[in-house]
């Protein structure tokens, strides 16, 4: 019988009622079919059959503090007791702008939805007001969410990519308004002077630079040295919007987002994923100026908008990050490195050519003989996604669930102990693989 027989039935039962027996798209790519769980505590997930597995998906970022941590349960119990929809305000969307405002340096003034992807909405509807331009600068491989105007130039296939130097603009899925291709340009990550190039003829024209500041949706790539600054720089000297996609990044890379941790600050960034410790919560934050307009002639809206449940669940999850100045950052630093360290020196020790790359807290683990990832078409060309498939399909018989495209998160609730199973597992794992 296999290891998963009960979720192989609940998936076929799924499959009568959900289209493709699931209600997100990601899920479909579970090996050897998507599991179904019972419960999570901690670093640990545990699915339909019994199996245990050390949780380094996280639900895909949001846990950064682990599942089911404590103190967010207990805040959200203790709030929704009040109510949990009041389509007015409440107390405690003020306690956490405040604290937004207070940590994130481009907070200025905050607004809160639902989903990362609501936010990227918002804040390009409210760059193109201010500066009365419709194109938007975005990069390969770059994800913004899954609207028809955002899903664009995620994973090109690269016989229709076009050149490097001036990438075509492709949609992500059939079904999409081919008209909205044209308010884009896209060019690859780490290129500043392409940028620069790209601005010399159509500076005026272009309303915001939008972009994951760390690449985390594919490959864990980090911005080379100067490059975020050079984005900045171009943004002041043409009047046009930086934003900062910071779903994954906030509060992940630090408690004030990747702005703080590489120093630069945009005009406007967008959080969710981690700041709700697992509920559902995001927010827009930029400069005051622009902010304000949404009080004045920039529509935002939204039914479940600063709803109790999810500000409660921020209020808890944001004052768990901050505890002891920090400890948690430290705490998944640490981890984290001693994890990336251990995979890389099993590669060598094995003599193969397993590549690690990233930040302790969000890295990417890929085969591959040409490291590092610079942008998109060169984990597009350069990491052996195969092989990695199998990897992580051995993991998970062995009790460690990843994140199929390679991208590895590490929250407050793993333990040592948990690094050095998941560096075993990864032997017995690669031996297999490699067989």
């Amino acid at each position: 019988m296999s290891q998963w027989q009960r979720s192989k039935e609940l998936y076929e039962l799924a499959q009568e009622t959900l289209a493709g027996g699931v209600s997100s798209n990601v899920r479909l790519l579970g090996k050897p079919h998507p599991l179904f769980f019972e419960r999570a505590e901690g670093a640990m997930l545990y699915d339909v059959d019994g199996n245990g597995y050390i949780d380094y998906v996280l639900s895909q970022g949001p846990m950064i503090l682990g599942h089911s941590h404590p103190a967010v349960l207990d805040a959200v119990n203790s709030a929704m007791r009040k109510g949990q929809l009041y389509a007015g305000q409440h107390e405690l969307e003020i306690t956490v702008a405040q604290k937004m405002v207070e940590i994130v340096p481009s907070a200025e003034l905050c607004r809160f939805g639902l989903s990362g992807s609501e936010m990227v909405q918002a804040a390009m509807r409210l760059a193109r007001a201010a500066t009365g331009r419709n194109l938007i600068l975005r990069f390969e491989g770059h994800y913004h969410g899954w609207f028809d105007n955002v899903l664009i130039s995620v994973a090109p296939p690269l016989d229709k990519a076009g050149p490097r130097e001036h990438p075509n603009v492709l949609p992500g899925t059939v079904g999409q308004t081919l008209s909205s291709l044209e308010d884009f340009v896209v060019l690859p990550f780490n290129d500043l002077a392409l940028v620069e190039d790209l601005f010399a003829r159509q500076g005026e024209s272009i309303a915001c630079i939008m972009l994951e500041p760390m690449m985390c949706n594919t490959g864990a790539i980090p911005p080379e040295p100067g490059f975020l600054q050079g984005l900045r720089r171009l943004c002041d000297q043409y009047g046009t919007i930086l934003f900062f996609d910071e779903t994954i990044t906030g509060f992940r890379l630090s408690l004030a987002g990747a702005q703080g941790y590489f120093g630069v600050t945009p005009d406007l960034s967008s959080f969710a994923k981690a700041m709700a410790g697992g509920f559902a919560n995001a927010a827009l934050v930029g400069k005051r100026e622009l902010m304000i307009r949404f009080a004045q002639d920039v529509n935002h809206s939204g039914t479940f908008n600063s709803n109790v449940i999810s500000m409660a669940a921020s209020a808890a999850a944001i004052a768990e990050l901050e505890r002891d100045n920090g400890a948690v950052y430290r705490h998944i630093n640490k981890l984290g490195t001693q994890l990336m360290t251990g995979l890389a020196d099993l590669g060598r020790r094995l003599q193969i050519p397993l590549h690690v790359q990233g930040l302790p807290c969000s890295f990417h683990v890929s085969f591959t003989e040409e490291p590092p990832l610079r942008d998109y078409r060169d984990w597009a060309t350069k990491a052996d996604k195969a092989r990695y498939n199998d990897f992580s399909t051995a993991m998970l018989e062995n009790g460690v669930r990843l994140i199929g495209r390679g991208i590895w998160y590490v929250s407050a609730a793993h333990t040592e102990a948990q690094i050095a199973q998941t560096l075993e597992a990864a032997e017995k794992s690669l031996a297999k693989v490699y067989a």
